[in-house]
C-alpha cells in the first residue's frame, strides 16, 4: 500500500472525528493530511514515470 493512500485515510478519519466531536483543529488537521497525501501521490506518480522511462531507455540501449 502506498504511503499516500495511508496518509489520505488517516486524514479522512481525523476530519470525520473532528466533525463529530466539534474539534475544528482536528478537522483542519485531517484536511491538511489529505492535501499532503494528494501531493505525495503526485510525487509517487512522477517517480514511477521516471523509473519506467529509465527502464525503457535501458531496454532500447541493449
Amino acid at each position: 500500500m502506498r504511503k499516500s493512500t495511508v496518509q489520505k485515510g488517516k486524514g479522512k478519519v481525523k476530519e470525520a472525528v473532528g466533525k463529530v466531536t466539534g474539534d475544528k483543529d482536528l478537522e483542519r488537521e485531517g484536511k491538511t493530511d489529505q492535501l499532503a497525501a494528494k501531493a505525495r501521490r503526485a510525487m509517487e506518480k512522477m517517480h514511477e514515470s521516471a523509473l519506467k522511462a529509465r527502464d525503457e531507455i535501458k531496454r532500447r540501449a541493449s
